[in-house]
């Protein structure tokens, strides 16, 4: 498992999530903690291998009943539409989407090209909203069947964005952005989906330790919309940072998840992939149905400038 999950519960029984980005990282630490708590977790991710050792993970700790895999870009154009139909075919309901997915391809306005720019909006923005599209006509009905019965049942959206959108980021303005898109899409869709019982919200991270924070190497690379990017660090910044790891062997995941010290939060170090997650859970669960529309900052009590 990647992490160990701080609450293990039937909080979510019977309820579906989508996870985007959910093989690793913070969404592969989100899919585990939604299964941990009794949801059947859908991970979506555009890594096959990646998806299903994370698939693996789930089904030998919690059962195969916790766990479907939806492998594909999900930037293509019908792709998001296809997710939503398939996990609505497959399991008749949706309770909760978390869109995870993103990556970062770093470098300076100046330099950067329509299609880097581009890229980030595409991952960061555009896939959640075709994802909102495709999943609001279930989400209109859901509610309805719910208001005929009598029930009132809240379903949940939930944005994975960063501090970056909020501050900016050197070297990262198009990563900036998409993730601040992603702000004002949340807000719009809590204020038009209110009247349906669906609570949208959004955390933004900052500095929390996952494989963007290591150097780059030939071992981490993101292949979206026909591009292929080397995530992580760049060298000579690594260098600065004192980031020394083998860069001939992929990395461990103690390597990649073990947090290192940061200046900028008031711990004095990165958060952690199941913190991250802790909040997910949170915003999933209905200890939460009373919020939406808000941005829920997880950066160690950062104020300013991402590291």
């Amino acid at each position: 498992m990647l992490i160990n999950p701080t609450l293990k519960s039937e909080v979510l029984q019977d309820q579906v999530a989508i996870v985007t980005g959910g093989s690793r990282g913070i969404g592969g630490a989100a899919a585990e903690m939604l299964a941990a708590n009794g949801a059947h977790v859908v991970i979506a991710d555009v890594d096959k291998q990646e998806t299903e050792e994370a698939a693996s993970r789930i089904c030998n700790e919690y059962g195969a009943d916790r766990v479907s895999t939806f492998v594909a870009d999900l930037i293509g154009v019908d792709a998001c539409d296809q997710l939503v139909e398939k996990v609505l075919n497959d399991h008749g309901r949706i309770d909760t989407v978390v869109n995870s997915a993103g990556y970062a391809w770093d470098g300076g306005i100046h330099s950067m090209s329509d299609d880097q720019f581009q890229a980030m909006l595409d991952i960061h923005a555009i896939v959640p909203f075709r994802i909102a599209r495709a999943s609001a006509p279930y989400f209109r009905q859901a509610a309805l069947d719910d208001n005929e019965a009598g029930i009132e049942r809240h379903r949940k959206t939930i944005m994975i964005s960063s501090m970056a959108a909020q501050w900016g980021l050197v070297g990262a303005g198009n990563y900036a952005t998409g993730k601040a898109a992603m702000l004002g899409l949340m807000r719009t869709l809590a204020q038009e989906w209110g009247k349906h019982r669906v609570n949208v919200n959004a955390v933004a991270f900052g500095g929390v330790q996952t494989r963007f924070g290591l150097p780059q190497s030939e071992h981490e690379v993101v292949e979206s919309g026909g591009h292929k990017i080397h995530v992580g660090v760049a060298h000579r910044r690594a260098e600065a940072l004192g980031l020394k790891i083998d860069r001939d062997a992929p990395p461990t995941n103690e390597e990649i998840y073990s947090p290192r010290a940061n200046k900028n939060t008031l711990f004095g170090r990165n958060g952690t992939i199941r913190e991250a997650a802790d909040a997910i859970f949170w915003l999933a669960s209905p200890l939460s149905d009373f919020v939406t529309g808000q941005v829920i900052a997880v950066s160690g009590g950062a104020q300013g400038g991402m590291s």
